[in-house]
């Protein structure tokens, strides 16, 4: 028994530690107002092609001309001509100056839960504050124009909708006719194909299609360590590959001022940049090989603003009058949806394109788990009911498993006094103890580690459907009952002001809401369910843990505190079941008893 509660103290102890870290070290420490001061914007365009067998690359280029920096976001866009798009889900634009996919904004999606509140913007111009987009092109030969940051391109029509897509054309003067036809669906991706065409005879050149999506400045993170933000991407036979940005400082220079990791000669895949709820991935065609980079460019100087890039390039394509060169590249830009995501995965034959959301290193279970989840939240309409039931479903499948874990406590508990016969028998002798010990098992048949094997079994789902609760949108602005209008945003109400009766504005740090304090009392009922520890400072660790758990926890997103109390209390009456089910003493109402300074006068 002793030897459990230990091993219980140690996973508590554990799950302590590593929550404790992410709620008060592992927090970014980004200035904010450095971000709100970004300077004007980096761009790029290509440059020199790049050596036989290298993979080739747009070249870095100096920050923008300030003059023609926008001090705002709408004044980046108002700067230059623009193609509109306007899709049942997608507003934005494109640059007529560059071709740029640079203004792209979620119609379905506000930051906040207010419908008033603005849309969830996701790409912003080069020149502007904030820079992030998607730029595609060709790196050229030696003496051949091709389109730049400055190119000015005619578009066949004002707008772009998922039924009108629209095509760009530029004419090098040189003999070479470049087009790019711009199509979008209902969703979030865009597919761009590139071509390339001779004009006249004796026209040859050799251009190399490449795509990037950059972002300018370091955005706020999260900063959990079941997260990851940054860059990231399924490199062929390379798998999947995540930096955040901090790890892009570590990275092998490859030219001045840009560090960068790079992959040759993959096929299948993507690669790009995610937030928690959004990202943004090249798709290239899914059966040629593509070079990709992984970079981050940063001036030498203090207070440089860094922008990373996610990059692939082809293989040089030879154009003449007979033979045109043309590229496909689909960008996808948007919310990661779980039920979208698959689907562009199967339509498009993308490699591993679904770990564009950050499933772990449990997918095995991660991702079933959300399914089920999926599937219960459809027919009932409500995502934290959903999680309540499949919480009941869990403990369910693990029931057996607990009950054998009862059983064998019961068990201990009623050959503790031979346990102890044996201890003074041998009281010098721990060899012979163990020995004795052994054999006690034997006879009564106790599996002695048979209440730790349910423990550990369990843990990976509880992490799996942890996770699933914390990195799916699904989740994001659910309503629940009452007073919990986000589920995944922490509970608003706070103790410190009686949940709202006092006019007093609560501090972040103080916000201790209504559902963290019924996850400590449930927490602290389970303790209270076994024999109180022997040892002082385990009895005062297991006695403020409830405690403990409750501040930690009320920054996290209601839906977790939810579900972390709906486990504790489904815990409470398994346990309490099962022990009296099998004769074996709850010792709640004896704690209880002991806590208010009153003895027990008959067992529970």
């Amino acid at each position: 028994m002793q030897d459990n509660k230990n091993f219980f103290l140690a996973i508590a102890l554990s799950m302590a530690v590593l929550i404790g870290w992410n709620v008060f070290f592992g927090m970014p420490t980004l200035d904010q107002q450095r971000k709100e001061a970004t300077a004007p914007a980096q761009t790029a365009q290509p440059g020199a092609p790049a050596a036989p067998g290298a993979p080739a690359s747009p070249a870095v280029v100096p920050p923008v001309d300030p003059a023609r920096a926008a001090p705002t976001r709408d004044a980046a866009i108002a700067a230059t001509q623009r193609i509109v798009i306007d899709t049942p889900r997608v507003r934005g634009s494109i640059s007529l100056r560059g071709g740029d996919i640079d203004d792209i904004a979620l119609k379905d999606y506000r930051e906040t839960v207010d419908p008033k509140s603005p849309n969830i913007i996701v790409f912003s111009p080069a020149n502007g504050p904030d820079a992030y987009f998607a730029r595609i092109g060709w790196l050229p030969s030696s003496g051949i124009a091709v389109p730049t940051a400055d190119t000015i391109w005619t578009a066949s029509a004002t707008s772009l909708s998922e039924q009108a897509p629209v095509t760009l054309t530029w004419d090098n003067g040189q003999g070479l006719l470049f087009k790019r036809l711009v199509a979008i669906d209902a969703n979030f991706m865009v597919t761009v194909t590139d071509s390339v065409e001779a004009t006249r005879q004796g026209v040859e050149a050799s251009v190399t299609p490449y795509s990037f999506i950059r972002r300018v400045g370091t955005p706020v993170v999260a900063g959990f360590y079941i997260l990851h933000e940054g860059l990231l991407g399924v490199i062929g036979e390379n798998g999947l590959q995540e930096f955040s940005y901090s790890s892009m400082e570590k990275e092998p220079l490859r030219a001045a001022n840009e560090r960068a990791r790079e992959f040759k000669d993959a096929v299948g895949g993507f690669i790009g940049i995610t937030d928690k709820y959004w990202a943004s991935a090249l798709v290239p065609d899914q059966t040629k090989p593509f070079n990709a980079a992984f970079s981050m460019t940063k001036a030498p100087t203090q207070g440089a603003i860094p922008s990373y890039q996610t990059i692939i390039t082809h293989a040089p394509a030879k154009v003449d009058a007979a033979t045109p060169a043309s590229s496909v590249t689909r960008i996808f830009v948007g919310a990661k949806e779980v039920r979208l995501i698959d689907r562009y995965q199967q339509d498009y034959n993308i490699k591993l394109f679904d770990r564009l959301i950050d499933w772990g290193w449990f997918y095995w279970i991660t991702k079933p788990l959300f399914k089920l989840l999926d599937i219960i939240y459809h027919l009932v309409g409500n995502f934290g009911v959903a999680i309540l039931i499949v919480t009941v479903l869990v403990k369910l499948v693990f029931f057996p498993l607990a009950n054998k874990s009862y059983v064998s406590m019961a068990k201990m508990k009623a050959v503790q006094p031979e346990m102890v016969r044996i201890k003074e028998q041998y009281p010098d002798d721990r060899v012979k103890q163990q020995q004795e010990l052994m054999e006690l098992y034997k006879k009564e048949k106790i599996n002695p580690l048979a209440g730790c094997l349910p423990v550990i079994i369990q843990i990976p789902v509880f992490f799996a459907l942890y996770k699933v609760l914390f990195v799916t949108i699904e989740m994001r602005h659910a309503p629940f009952f009452g007073w919990i209008r986000d589920l995944a945003a922490p509970d608003p109400t706070s103790i410190f002001n009686l949940f709202g009766l006092l006019p007093w504005s609560v501090p972040a740090i103080l916000l201790i809401g209504v559902w963290p304090i019924i996850m400590g009392i449930t927490m602290f009922v389970q303790m209270k369910m076994n024999p109180e520890p022997t040892d002082p400072i385990q009895k005062t660790m297991f006695t403020w843990m409830p405690v403990f758990f409750t501040y930690l926890l009320a920054s996290f997103p209601a839906g977790l505190v939810i579900y972390w109390s709906w486990n504790n209390l489904l815990s409470v009456m398994q346990q309490y079941f099962i022990m009296r089910r099998q004769g074996v003493k709850v010792e709640l109402w004896d704690n209880l008893r002991g806590l208010f300074g009153k003895k027990a006068d008959k067992p529970a």
